[in-house]
């Protein structure tokens, strides 16, 4: 199942610049919740919980509950942030709301196996992993926490697709078409380059070694 945090917010009445600023002002990251063919809610978040989630990566594919102070909790995803040009603080943030059976688009990691029985492997070539996340579409309730790639039977110059990745039951991948996920790479030959000698400098008379000629008598 999708992670699902939750974010503590409080309402604000007024929207507009002037508005926005004063949140600012007051500590506070001003937000809104759009979508699902209702009216926005403008909010005020704590900076602090939004630097958290900004900080822990993938918090486009994090299920949010903000609970808004005195109000309802709203499920919702992460759309955007915006930061300060000068600082990098965030400024304000966009959630979007989820209508009911509405499915998310998220990042699955994905994970090996068989490494250690696969005759491509045991012949020095390598697992190429070409995505190593997988973006689909999924129902919020029923996000896997992980796919998973079988090796085990693979050898050098195989190419395994999405059609070959187990656990996607009830997702549908955002490529359409049955996309490369993993190759079976040849192990790389380093060839060794022969050093050759650097010929001997000649002296100042332009003689390659040895005695510089006597000068002719006058």
């Amino acid at each position: 199942m999708v992670q699902t945090i939750r974010i503590e917010a409080a309402a604000r009445e007024r929207a507009g610049k002037g508005a926005a600023r004063a949140t600012r002002r007051g500590g506070m990251v001003p937000a809104v919740i759009y979508g699902a063919k209702q009216e926005a809610t403008l909010l005020s978040l704590d900076p602090r919980d939004v630097m958290k989630e900004l900080h822990k990566g993938g918090w486009q594919s994090h299920l949010y509950e903000v609970a808004v102070a005195g109000g309802a909790t709203e499920r919702c995803l992460m759309r955007d942030v915006q930061f300060h040009p000068v600082s990098d603080q965030p400024i304000h943030v966009d959630f979007q709301r989820l209508a009911a059976g509405q499915k998310i688009r998220v990042k699955v990691p994905v994970v090996l196996l068989g490494e250690d029985v696969s005759p491509g492997i045991k012949a020095g070539g390598v697992a190429n992993l070409v995505r190593r996340d997988l973006e689909v579409l999924a129902d919020p309730d029923s996000v896997p926490e992980r796919f998973e790639i079988d090796v085990s039977e693979a050898s050098i110059g195989d190419t395994l697709r999405w059609s070959a990745v187990k656990g996607t039951e009830g997702t549908t991948a955002t490529i359409a078409r049955d996309f490369v996920v993993l190759t079976i790479a040849p192990p790389v030959v380093v060839e060794e380059v022969p050093v050759v000698a650097a010929p001997a400098p000649a002296d100042a008379k332009g003689a390659k070694g040895g005695k510089a000629a006597p000068a002719k008598k006058k």
